[in-house]
């Protein structure tokens, strides 16, 4: 699978509990022609056009059917999110982002809109996931059923339910548009400013209030989170159409079994280096390399021989010139894989080979 880097500005999906909405009614008129059989069309055709429209249609209400009832509104001092309730214990899961610094939240359901008090289990903010538990658990609570997103295909249609702008129990449509796509939050816009990979790319439309939600496929399964949308420099920072990431389900499945379990995440699946560093520039002021301040006792880079003062130049054929770029190398490896490090010393370019740690 080939992992794509996005460079498009991209933005966590919450959204201000007092942001105000405006909808905008649409008409059309009739045009004069409707659907009808036409030249070239035999009303054979129609027939069976309409048909798959209608299969189609009966798919999409099952799916919001079966699966709605497990996507919740959760409000938070940060702002209005999504979750997806995760199983018949009460435990709901979401962004990171979403929950912020709070750790007690009001939780709305989306069968009968009951409100329910939850609590932080925990927060993930390595990759912006987070486990909240329901102060009670109400009768009939419907977990969803999450998918193998390593089964997930461009081209596949998929739905995108959650709280967008505030407004409860949204349902969008749209197909899965790339997978293994590597992107960075903006921490100036709310998120936790990590880097995420293997995203899912979706043109189901989210938008603020989507974060946590759910990224569903016409088998009801829950295949990624939403978390991310693309923004357009181009239309002053605003949200791109068709343009929005989700964490795939296995990854989900995978933190937040982790944080029910024992509370904490001890294999998060991300390769790390080891070091606490910065972004240096060079004469021009142009960042020309990422410098280590500190080693990690027993990391990689401690085991490669690595020190303070040393400035990592590539990862592999990938020139490392800040810190985001180190950040996104290092999202495309899994821990425990072996990578050529190119760095200087004194003004001397050495490389090593690394057997990368884990997050």
């Amino acid at each position: 699978m080939d992992r794509c880097r996005a460079r498009t500005p991209l933005v966590p999906l919450i959204v201000s509990a007092t942001a105000a909405v405006t909808l905008l009614a649409g008409c059309s008129g009739d045009g004069g022609s409707g659907a009808g059989t036409g030249p070239g069309r035999s009303a054979g055709a129609g027939r069976t056009a309409s048909g798959a429209a209608n299969a189609l249609e009966d798919d999409y209400l099952r799916v919001v059917e079966d699966v709605l009832p497990s996507v919740v509104q959760i409000n938070a001092r940060e702002g209005v999110g999504s979750g997806v309730v995760y199983d018949r214990e009460g435990h709901v899961v979401t962004n990171a982002h979403v929950v912020g610094d709070s750790t007690a939240f009001q939780v709305t359901l989306a069968v009968g809109e009951d409100t329910i008090g939850a609590r932080l289990v925990r927060a993930y903010p390595q990759q912006d996931l987070a486990v909240v538990k329901l102060d009670r658990v109400p009768k009939g609570l419907r977990p969803a059923a999450f998918g193998d997103s390593a089964e997930v295909e461009v081209g596949q249609i998929v739905m995108a339910m959650g709280n967008p702008l505030g407004l409860s129990s949204s349902v969008t449509q749209g197909i899965v548009s790339a997978v293994g796509r590597t992107v960075t939050q903006s921490a100036d816009s709310g998120g936790t400013g990590t880097t995420l990979a293997n995203m899912v790319q979706t043109s189901a439309a989210i938008n603020p209030g989507n974060s946590g939600g759910a990224l569903v496929n016409l088998d009801g399964e829950v295949i990624g989170i939403p978390t991310l949308a693309a923004t357009d420099p181009g239309l002053g920072g605003g949200q791109a159409a068709g343009i929005g990431f989700a964490i795939p389900s296995s990854t989900v499945r995978n933190i937040a079994g982790q944080i029910i379990e024992t509370g904490e995440v001890t294999e998060s699946g991300r390769a790390a280096l080891g070091v606490t560093a910065r972004t240096v520039v060079d004469d021009d002021f142009r960042p020309s390399g990422v410098a280590v301040v500190e080693v990690q006792e027993g990391g990689a880079a401690q085991r490669a021989g690595l020190r303070s003062g040393d400035v990592v130049t590539a990862i592999g054929d990938t020139a490392i010139r800040t810190l985001h770029d180190l950040s996104e190398a290092l999202a495309a490896h899994r821990p425990g894989e072996r990578v050529e490090l190119t760095y200087e010393r004194n003004g001397d370019e050495r490389t090593v080979e690394v057997t990368l740690g884990e997050l």
